[in-house]
């Protein structure tokens, strides 16, 4: 019964964290078949059933997913994050809840649930170019990059394949191309116009605006 119980808590690797570093190393481990343990501090997140705002729309929230100023006050911190709203702001760490002491500045964004701040972010996946890996010892700022671009690129494409990233390319040196899905190039424009004026019908939307999301697609 011991050697059972033992054998029943062991694990070949342990993964500390489920946010999208620890959430990606235990995918790997587990697909390499290591029995692996992932240890979160914060709570479930159930799919559909915990993103009590995914379907409102910005005019069903009380402050039009503005965070109030007094609210502001009391997160200094947390309000320099470009994704806190009212509609994500059950996702992150109040800066009273997680106190520490800044030396130098450092703003230290939290969530404490399964998937961490994975859950809280703008879904930008830019990679690095080649210059952001040299940047710090081109700035004399801190130290130099271990690695570079060349090193890290089979990773991004690796990630990209399974993420699913949209995107184009570009050619661009600044913002280099990656393992992109397909664009939109298929839309229907009989449902799109549709869909456009029935919310300009609704006072959701001008002519002018629609027009430019038709632009933005490139329809004609």
């Amino acid at each position: 019964m011991i050697a059972k119980k033992k054998l029943e808590n062991t694990f070949d690797a342990i993964v500390i964290g489920s946010g999208i570093s620890g959430g990606w190393a235990a995918k790997e481990l587990c697909e390499k078949g290591q029995k692996t343990l992932v240890l979160e501090r914060g709570r479930m997140v159930e799919h559909i059933k915990d993103y009590p705002t995914a379907m409102l729309n910005q005019w069903d929230f009380k402050h039009r997913q503005t965070i109030p100023y007094k609210v502001k006050e009391e997160n200094p911190i947390l309000s320099k994050c470009y994704a806190y709203n009212e509609g994500t702001e059950h996702f992150f760490v109040k800066d009273k809840e997680h106190p520490y002491i800044q030396k130098k500045p450092f703003d230290w964004i939290k969530g404490y649930q399964v998937g961490g701040k994975s859950l809280m972010w703008a879904r930008m996946t830019q990679r690095w170019n080649k210059e952001d890996f040299k940047s710090n010892k081109n700035n004399g700022i801190a130290i130099d990059w271990p690695i570079r671009y060349n090193d890290i690129a089979p990773w991004y494409s690796y990630v990209e394949k399974f993420a699913g990233i949209s995107g184009d390319k570009d050619g661009l040196a600044q913002i280099p191309d990656g393992e992109f899905l397909h664009g939109i190039d298929n839309v229907d424009r009989r449902v799109l116009n549709q869909h456009l004026s029935e919310m300009i019908t609704d006072g959701l939307l001008t002519k002018k605006h629609s027009m430019y999301y038709l632009q933005e697609l490139n329809i004609n």
